[in-house]
């Protein structure tokens, strides 16, 4: 029997529960399900439960479970959705078979592993952790490839805290949002390289690589900084660039993100203290992310901003920050796309 489509079932059991897949079965514990499981009786239209979690499925139930998902009978409920997450979070590419997640589900999924994959890296900014980052982050520019208007839901996701590697993600988020808007166009034409708007994305993540190097109580000081505490703060641009050669991740999208951030149209920037056109338009567009990601979150030095605030902030300063960056950031954060 083929897969039974949601279109078959009852509309309001779509609304409390989701349908399963082969692939996210066995993605699953075999004996050992993580969450409650439910059977579609399609004799009598109503659901019943199939296995509880905590409990043990025997070999024969193991079996029958299988084909019931097969026929497209097996469903769990949207109650359990934060098991749900935590578990696809772990095997993010199971969003990219999964059809029968919504948006704002599969959003939810993203930042919780996008985050985990970041703490994991920037507290080990080493291959084999950089490797299971850049995996998940290729899963988020597949899903955003195929329909850039995804990332909508992932905006009303950024995190309301700042760490690093929250910071790190949201800039990720807002940074693809940013250029997916300025090259909309260009996407729709497919003029853009896919290689591009790979490297760009890992770029955007991993901006603040070097703040990794950074002391915790030295990144969370309230008290005002030393002249020696400031010239190590100020030296996580090129600390970053240089770990990328340890990363082997030398990519001109990437190198303008974690290079470039700091540096301002009028000069007044670091570490190079370029100007104007001799920034990339991929640094432009990550300084601009950056501050206003910074912005719009409480920090030990400066309470958080609106969000509209932080962009009427940013485009006022016009002298530092590209004006059609800034402007267009501003047109996404008010109208949400």
């Amino acid at each position: 029997m083929a897969d039974k489509k949601l279109s078959d079932v009852p509309e309001n059991l779509n609304e409390e529960y989701y349908q399963i897949s082969g692939d996210i079965l066995d993605s699953f514990s075999k004996y050992r399900p993580p969450l409650d499981i439910f059977l579609f009786r399609e004799d009598i239209a109503r659901i019943e439960t199939f296995f509880r979690a905590g409990d043990r499925l025997s070999n024969e139930r193991v079996e029958e479970l299988s084909r019931l998902v097969h026929e497209g009978f097996i469903f769990v409920s949207r109650k359990d959705h934060h098991i749900y997450v935590k578990h696809i979070a772990h095997q993010l590419d199971l969003i990219l078979v999964d059809k029968n997640l919504q948006e704002g589900e599969i959003a939810d999924i993203f930042a919780q592993a996008l985050t985990m994959r970041m703490e994991n890296f920037l507290e080990q900014p080493v291959k084999a952790a950089y490797d299971r980052l850049y995996e998940d982050i290729m899963v988020l520019t597949e899903y955003l490839w195929h329909d850039i208007y995804r990332i909508r839901a992932l905006m009303r996701r950024l995190h309301a805290e700042h760490t690093l590697a929250a910071h790190s993600v949201n800039c990720g988020i807002m940074g693809l949002a940013l250029y997916l808007r300025l090259n909309a166009e260009e996407l729709k034409k497919q003029q853009v390289k896919r290689k591009v708007f790979d490297n760009l994305a890992v770029g955007l993540f991993v901006h603040d690589l070097g703040m990794s190097k950074i002391p915790l109580f030295l990144r969370t000081k309230t008290q005002a900084l030393s002249r020696d505490e400031q010239a190590k703060i100020l030296a996580h641009t090129t600390t970053g660039i240089e770990m990328l050669g340890k990363l082997d991740l030398r990519f001109k999208e990437v190198e303008a993100c974690v290079g470039e951030h700091h540096e301002r149209m009028d000069g007044s920037g670091y570490p190079q203290k370029q100007k104007g056109n001799d920034i990339s338009p991929l640094g432009r567009l990550c300084a601009a992310v950056d501050s206003y990601c910074a912005m719009i979150v409480k920090r030990p030095f400066a309470p958080a901003m609106s969000p509209a605030d932080a962009c009427a902030a940013l485009v006022k300063d016009e002298k530092r920050y590209d004006p059609r960056m800034t402007r267009a950031l501003q047109a996404i954060v008010l109208t949400g796309k």
